[in-house]
């Protein structure tokens, strides 16, 4: 059947396709922000977990758009959320722009980045319960095609930026300013339409009731994430880092407090906190790793090569969202057999991408990754729509909010530490001395947790020892250990499918001991 047979409203295809562009919208951005971080750092002289962090505030601004998105969503009405949405995607290209100078720069970069973010996390919080009320008998394959558009973004950036970055010189803010095109048509076909409500919504169901499912241990996720989140905010508040940090944890306690007394201090499900856990492990793989993947493939080979690469894995993306019902019909898979078959996958596509010394290799070892990834995201919201009817539109958007947060925050700035402490290790160990005269001013760490304090590589140092058309000995010992080092994060970055896959064989006992897996409608769900 088609979209426009199967959807319960008869605009559903056309909010299909709505949702489609605002997604690819955030694809494009996203993937010419990838290609730019090399000019970042280059004329900013930033680290690589400094470039993590302005990354990372491309994820984290997402979690506030598409939770306080998800949860007012059935109170105010789609349309109020993709005009505010449209708001933010233009007022971060203002705040972006202004970035001018090494003093300013780092501040500019990363709240235009955290507002374009939360532009993109409103507009999920529209398409993705949207789309699952639109099509309730087949959600997986619908949110599929719906997520489908992400690597379409990312297929559309990429071109752009070499076209316009690499033949035409444009410089990154004429290169960032393309995302503004796919934005307009977004907002000229949600202009006017009727949006349905969700199946929870439609049955009157109380705002408590939809918390439920979620309580104490569902939110203890978003709101370890979130006190991380406000640690780093409140490190500019504050001069002393434990301080900081201590605020965020105990912003983050108040919202955990403040849930259980809106749901009156239900547990939660004990699937669904599973399922948000696993999510923020898919952000911090898929997002994460997409964050940083042109800047490495880029460095192990020719940033030409590395926009190829990131184009042919956005190419396979794009292509088999298209095919996740037949995928599930013709190896008999449910939901989460599919995920637990792409958690394995992404873990045997990203250890061989570790070792790629030849560009046919890098094609063979990152389209099997690209393989692994596809479903994770549209498929794992796909679980918690069959699974929690009665959650509405609140879980996907926390789920999606937490994936995010995890990407912004452990996902993008762990690849980039990553980089630093093995680039930094890797020269350490070839040639101290050439180590201090490249090492970083300053240590990276991770969560800024003191003990995993390294030091990395100079950026604006490492940037002219690459650029360099004929290199010294010291330039090129410089640049093989920062391949190195980029190689060994690869490596690590495979560890998180692997526990992914693990936890997904476990929730798919769990369903064959209770008679398979299968959707739920609201009044079957447990109370």
């Amino acid at each position: 059947m088609s979209a426009k047979t199967e959807g319960i409203t008869p605009n559903a295809s056309r909010l299909l396709w709505a949702g489609f562009m605002a997604i690819l919208a955030a694809g494009v951005g996203f993937a010419i922000r990838g290609g730019i971080f090399a000019n970042w750092g280059k004329e900013y002289g930033f680290t690589g977990a400094q470039l993590g962090a302005i990354g990372g505030a491309g994820f984290s601004g997402f979690c506030f758009g598409i939770i306080i998105g998800g949860v007012i969503v059935d109170k105010i009405g789609y349309g109020k959320l993709v005009a505010l949405a449209l708001i933010g995607h233009i007022l971060s290209a203002f705040v972006t722009f202004a970035a001018s100078t090494p003093d300013n720069a780092y501040n500019f970069l990363f709240w235009g980045m955290f507002i374009f973010a939360y532009a993109n996390g409103t507009l999920e919080a529209v398409a993705n319960p949207l789309v699952a009320t639109l099509y309730p008998k087949n959600r997986t394959h619908y949110l599929n095609i719906l997520h489908a558009s992400w690597p379409a973004g990312m297929m559309i950036g990429v071109i752009l930026g070499y076209v316009f970055g690499d033949k035409m010189g444009f410089g990154w803010k004429g290169q960032l300013s393309l995302y503004l095109v796919p934005t307009v048509l977004y907002a000229v076909l949600f202009l006017g339409q009727k949006f349905p409500k969700s199946e929870a919504a439609e049955k009157g169901a109380s705002f408590v009731e939809m918390f439920k499912s979620i309580g104490i241990l569902g939110a203890l996720v978003a709101c370890y994430l979130l006190s991380l989140f406000f640690g780093d905010i409140f490190k500019g508040l504050f001069t002393d880092a434990a301080m900081a940090k201590n605020v965020g944890y105990g912003v983050g306690g108040a919202l955990l407090i403040a849930t259980g007394i809106i749901t009156r201090f239900s547990v939660g499900s004990i699937l669904l906190f599973v399922l948000f856990v696993t999510h923020a492990l898919v952000g911090a793989v898929e997002l994460g790793t997409d964050g940083w993947i042109q800047n490495i493939t880029g460095n192990l080979f020719t940033p030409e090569q590395g926009k190829m690469l990131f184009f042919w894995t956005s190419a396979i993306m794009f292509s088999l969202r298209f095919c996740a019902h037949w995928i599930e019909n013709t190896l008999k898979l449910s939901p989460v057999g599919l995920l637990l078959v792409c958690a394995a996958t992404a873990c045997v596509g990203l250890h061989l991408a570790s070792g790629m010394s030849t560009f046919t290799v890098a094609l063979v070892a990152l389209g099997i990754y690209a393989i692994g990834k596809t479903f994770f995201w549209p498929t794992m919201l796909a679980v918690v729509g069959d699974r929690f009817p009665r959650t509405g539109a609140v879980a996907m958007s926390i789920m999606g909010g937490i994936g995010m947060l995890s990407a912004g925050l452990i996902g993008g700035p762990g690849l980039g530490y990553c980089k630093d402490r093995f680039a930094g290790e890797e020269l350490k160990k070839a040639d101290a001395a050439l180590f201090e005269e490249y090492k970083a001013p300053q240590p990276s760490k991770f969560l800024n947790i003191d003990s995993t304090a390294a030091l990395g590589l100079d950026g604006k140092k490492l940037g002219e020892a690459k650029e360099a058309k004929t290199k010294t000995p010291e330039q090129t010992k410089v640049v093989e250990a920062d391949q190195r080092g980029d190689r060994s994060t690869l490596k690590a970055d495979a560890y998180i499918p692997l526990t992914m896959a693990v936890i997904y064989l476990c929730i798919l006992l769990y369903f064959k001991s209770i008679g398979g897996y299968k959707a739920l409608k609201l009044e079957e769900q447990a109370s």
